[in-house]
């Protein structure tokens, strides 16, 4: 493609070869959909679940990915880069694509793209190191443990059950979307949670139950973020799972939250903190447990490329607080080329 009246190209990226597949397509579907295009051309490249690139029609339905597109690599993105302005708009959900590997890739290649850098990627992912990492910075979590599984036997599981109780969350370290999560009540419970989220990780992370709700803050920028009114989520289930997130919908969404205006302001704080002490940028979205008449606001996790399906929470709270979808998709594009002109100014080692 050659320069069309100056517009900036877009380069969606999404599919990928993590359990959260079609997540990803369904999310570049909606972004698709929205991007202003008087403002920005547009490619899709789709990575289809063997992980082969392929060049799709940027008009086309993404939640259907196929490998029908026009073959193609990472290496054609430079090539597009050398005949114009282009940002990279990754839209990979999971391992693979939220990480920080396809970030180090797209440094590599020297190109701009939203979202986070490697280290704050990768760091988000990885829920111990992110528990871990907040906790230096002082935020509340609940009690958790992480564990690397080949080391867990049955001695070691019913030392864990002894510290944290029952019931507790099993959660795979490095996956999201509630990919591979489950609730143990007892000890049989615990084995086959175990096994659950090994399927997905070799690290996991055991996590005390609270009966709480649900608060989530989406926050936007780079260097002076700023966050979004809180939402809350009521899931139908017996936690937010995917199903209740991807599938039917049936979790009761409330944007903004029903929260008094000190409570509103303290998450807002808490998650630009948690944001900061990962060194995130372009966006997140952090997720709180609210225990009232207990700790008060427990920090879940950072989520460095949250979900933009129609029943996602981060853009339904930004456009709670006054930003339109369309406008904020046009603003993680202008914090993507801020971020990178800025690093560019570092000389090479």
């Amino acid at each position: 493609m050659t320069a069309h009246d100056g517009r900036t190209l877009l380069a969606i990226l999404f599919g990928g070869r993590s359990a959260e597949h079609d997540v990803s397509c369904v999310t570049a579907a909606h972004v698709l959909r929205a991007v202003d295009r008087e403002r920005f051309d547009v490619v899709a490249v789709g990575i289809d679940r063997a992980g082969a690139w392929h060049l799709h029609s940027p008009h086309g339905d993404a939640g259907a990915l196929v490998a029908t597109g026009e073959p193609w690599g990472p290496s054609a993105l430079v090539d597009l880069s050398h005949t114009r302005d282009t940002v990279v708009v990754p839209l990979i959900h999971g391992p693979n694509g939220e990480d920080g590997t396809l970030q180090g890739l797209l440094e590599i290649l020297g190109l701009p793209y939203t979202g986070s850098g490697v280290l704050a990627s990768a760091s988000a992912m990885d829920k111990g190191t992110a528990k871990a990492l907040c906790a230096a910075a002082g935020l509340p979590q609940a009690r958790h443990e992480a564990h690397r599984v080949d080391r867990l036997d049955d001695a070691e599981l019913a030392a864990i059950a002894a510290r944290l109780g029952f019931p507790v969350f099993v959660k795979p370290a490095n996956m999201g979307s509630s990919v591979g999560v489950s609730r143990a009540s007892g000890p049989e419970d615990l084995v086959r949670s175990v096994a659950l989220a090994s399927r997905h990780d070799e690290w996991i992370i055991v996590e005390e139950a609270v009966t709480a709700r649900e608060i989530e803050v989406a926050v936007l920028g780079n260097l002076h973020p700023v966050a979004s009114l809180a939402g809350e989520v009521r899931p139908a289930a017996e936690f937010y799972d995917y199903a209740d997130k991807y599938v039917s919908g049936a979790a009761e969404i409330l944007v903004p939250a029903p929260l008094p205006d000190d409570l509103m302001e303290e998450v807002r704080g808490l998650a630009v903190r948690a944001y900061e002490a990962l060194r995130c940028e372009g966006m997140a979205r952090v997720d709180f447990f609210l225990e009232e008449g207990g700790r008060g606001f427990l920090l879940n996790e950072v989520n460095t490329i949250p979900g933009f399906t129609p029943i996602s929470m981060y853009p339904k709270m930004w456009e709670a607080s006054g930003l339109s979808y369309r406008d904020l998709i046009s603003s993680l594009v202008d914090h993507a080329l801020e971020r990178h002109a800025r690093r560019a100014r570092f000389a090479p080692r």
